[in-house]
């Protein structure tokens, strides 16, 4: 995984919330969070069932939207 964030005119501040953002989208935070902790794979499974159906309904609002 490789970010490449250009800083323009010397504005590092901007550079950096670039970087933060896009970090967080990609979830290297939450991932780094989980793996602070080991994780049962019980609770790991429903974690992944849970964040599964997040999706799912996240897919189906924006499906309504464009309906």
């Amino acid at each position: 995984m490789f970010v490449e964030i250009t800083v323009i005119d010397g504005n590092v501040e901007k550079a950096i919330k670039v970087l933060k953002r896009k970090l967080q989208q990609e979830g290297l935070f939450r991932e780094m969070k989980q793996r602070k902790f080991y994780e049962k794979p019980s609770v790991k499974r429903k974690r992944k069932e849970k964040e599964a159906q997040r999706r799912l309904r996240k897919k189906m609002r924006a499906m309504k939207r464009f309906s």
